[in-house]
């Protein structure tokens, strides 16, 4: 009866080998899609850069309209004398009269260069915020594909991982027929077996998911094929984090984008100041009436507009935009200091990985799997037990996922760091 059993569960753990199998394939593999090929695709046809570019082509239709002077009016003008009919008195009073002419308004002088500077500080700014979004949507692509190429080794690893439980299976039988093992050996090997089929399929699903969001930063539809990516690898950088700060305070589009926003309250400022200062306008008439008894007349007007609330208008103008500038350069130098925060992270992140990577090549992965060996055949010989076979086999599988694991976060400090820096880091290839 207790091999009836065995045989039974020996079928079960190779029917779910097999279901492992299947769960690994997919459709032929097409045309590996290179990261540099992806970076220009998803430069060109990704909605959210085009939408922050459409927004910064508007922005700089912006400043001669409001550098301009307003349009000037025009006027037409019918007065009659002795009844509200049209021309009425219009031979025989001088008072009756047809009036053309135009209005100019004319601002202090000043004010339309300030207001078209600023414009054009708002033109800069949203320039600035199309190279921050092009930058985060290409870190977004670098991610994505180191994200699926990880999943991708994980897969492989896990598919090796489970065709090795089968010699342990195969191992655990042979022990049993020999009278030298037991039955919960066997069940031990499946249990792992079925959870090993439950991060296959975890796995899958964070691949599938990182496939969709790939293929939605590149504009693709969701029914379009899977993207083949290259085997992933571990890159260096030769930079020092001193030129990284350096080149961060520099190329950084949401630092520039915070400095030109002082400027643009600088010129706020100035252009309250200018408020205090009138306006002027500008008339000119002239009027008709019979032209065979009365001369035409001309009349000028020049009008002002004086600022006599001062301190309801003005001056709150002014304390407004001097608290703007104030608040600028607040939010200025919080993004200087957030961006070299998160900068440090990334560089700490990067070299320590690098260093991790050595570690796990070097030392842990080849004892552990110098352990694993030499454990199977102690096992296949009786001298050590399942339970230790099977503790040396998960931690062979626990460093190589976290190998990977390691070697994918690094690779994604490199892209964040170059969406701070500008700077292309992955300069050397291991």
């Amino acid at each position: 009866m207790r091999r009836r059993q065995l045989w039974l569960f020996a079928t079960i753990l190779a029917a779910a080998g097999a279901q492992a199998t299947c769960a690994q394939e997919i459709a032929p593999p097409g045309r590996i899609e290179k990261l540099a090929d992806l970076l220009s695709e998803a430069e060109k046809n990704n909605p959210q850069i085009q939408a922050a570019r459409q927004s910064a082509e508007s922005a700089r239709q912006v400043q001669t309209q409001v550098a301009t002077l307003p349009d000037p009016q025009v006027m037409v003008q019918h007065f009659s004398v002795g009844s509200p009919r049209p021309f009425a008195g219009y031979t025989n009073s001088d008072f009756a009269y047809i009036g053309l002419g135009f209005s100019q308004d004319i601002p202090y002088p000043g004010k339309l260069r300030l207001r078209g500077e600023i414009a054009k500080k708002d033109a800069e700014v949203m320039q600035q915020q199309v190279e921050s979004v092009r930058r985060s949507v290409l870190s977004q692509v670098k991610t994505a594909y180191v994200q699926l190429s990880y999943l991708a080794r994980r897969a492989t690893i896990l598919d090796s991982d489970g065709e090795f439980l089968k010699q342990v299976v195969q191992a655990a039988e042979a022990r049993y027929r020999s009278g030298m093992g037991n039955q919960e050996e066997v069940l031990k090997a499946q249990i792992e077996r079925t959870k090993l089929l439950r991060e296959i399929t975890m796995n899958q699903l964070e691949s599938g998911k990182a496939q969709a969001a790939l293929k939605q930063l590149l504009g693709r539809t969701q029914t379009s094929p899977d993207i083949e990516r290259e085997e992933l690898a571990e890159t260096g950088t030769t930079h020092t984090f001193e030129e990284l700060l350096d080149a961060a305070k520099k190329n950084n589009p949401d630092i520039a984008a915070a400095q030109e926003s002082i400027a643009k309250q600088g010129l706020q400022v100035d252009l309250a100041k200018k408020d205090f200062y009138p306006d002027f306008n500008v008339q000119y008439m002239w009027q008709r009436t019979d032209a065979t008894q009365f001369r035409a007349y001309y009349m000028a007007t020049f009008g002002m507009r004086i600022p006599i609330y001062r301190g309801r208008r003005q001056q709150k103008e002014l304390a407004q935009a001097k608290a703007e500038q104030n608040r600028a350069r607040s939010e200025s130098e919080t993004r200087e200091q957030q961006t070299a925060f998160a900068l440090r992270q990334e560089y700490l992140t990067q070299e320590k990985s690098a260093e991790l990577l050595k570690i796990y090549r070097e030392g842990l992965m080849p004892q552990a799997r110098a352990e694993l060996q030499a454990g199977m055949a102690a096992y296949e010989s009786n001298r050590q037990d399942f339970q230790a076979l099977l503790a040396s086999f998960l931690d062979v599988l626990k460093l190589d996922e976290e190998y990977w694991q390691t070697l994918a976060e690094h690779e994604t400090a490199l892209a964040r760091l170059e969406e701070m820096t500008g700077l292309e880091m992955r300069e050397s290839a291991k």
